[in-house]
């Protein structure tokens, strides 16, 4: 469903991606992790319409995309949701959620219906009358969700969607994001929060100082000695196994 390929994004005299290339299979959970400052948000960008690449190629649904503005990228069904949540504070939940359904739908009376249905599937349904800016920070990031799945989109890119939350907040998104993809959306999330990405992903793709330098099922994947040592240091992977045959 999307593959990018060879993505370079200079800013200035900083390489934020160099070479990255990804692919996400229709129906799949895929996970893009690494260490702050990897370049996970830039790359996202990229593939939304949010950045144009300086070399690559970015393909959904077999066409090209990259450098198309994010409206058209999100017309055709890819959609992003954003690390820093930045509901409409004056707007009531419902009107947030028919925000995103007034990309297909022009009717108000049918963009407020399709926000019920929306809030019902993330946890939202009683709280549609809320003020926005009344939400706690859990409440937030399912209305970013509901926002974005009010697109109707068929592969919704999630930036952290678990950030800040307590265990028993990431167990209930887990859970909404398994449904969502089990409704026949593909997802491809950057997260932090390695249980949830455990639970979640099929596979997952590392990204460190903008090149992808490792891929495939989670166990593997967090095992991976260029892994360990991109999040913790040189010599870390050794130090680790010295440790466990202490």
């Amino acid at each position: 469903m999307l593959e990018a390929e060879g993505i370079v994004k200079r800013f200035g005299g900083l390489v934020a991606v160099a070479g990255a290339s990804l692919r996400v299979g229709r129906g799949e959970i895929v996970a893009l992790i690494g260490p702050n400052g990897a370049g996970k948000t830039t790359l996202f960008s990229i593939v939304s319409g949010f950045e144009t690449p300086d070399e690559g190629s970015v393909r959904f649904d077999g066409a090209e995309i990259a450098g198309l503005p994010p409206h058209a990228i999100a017309a055709r069904g890819l959609v992003r949701t954003f690390q820093i949540v930045q509901p409409f504070a004056g707007l009531s939940v419902r009107e947030n959620i028919a925000v995103g359904a007034h990309l297909h739908e022009a009717s108000r009376r049918r963009a407020l219906a399709a926000a019920e249905e929306v809030a019902a599937r993330v946890g939202l349904a009683d709280r549609l009358d809320q003020p926005a800016q009344a939400l706690t920070i859990a409440g937030r990031k399912r209305l970013e969700l509901a926002r974005a799945l009010a697109t109707r989109p068929k592969l919704l890119l999630l930036d952290e969607v678990m950030a800040g939350l307590n265990p028993t907040e990431i167990d209930a998104i887990v859970a909404v994001v398994r449904a969502i993809r089990d409704s026949g959306i593909t997802i491809l999330l950057i997260e932090h929060v390695m249980e949830a990405v455990t639970r979640l992903a099929e596979r997952v793709y590392v990204l460190s100082q903008g090149r992808i330098i490792a891929e495939g099922p989670p166990a593997s994947v967090i095992a991976n000695p260029a892994v360990i040592e991109a999040y913790l240091g040189h010599g870390a992977a050794a130090r680790l196994e010295g440790a466990s045959h202490a």
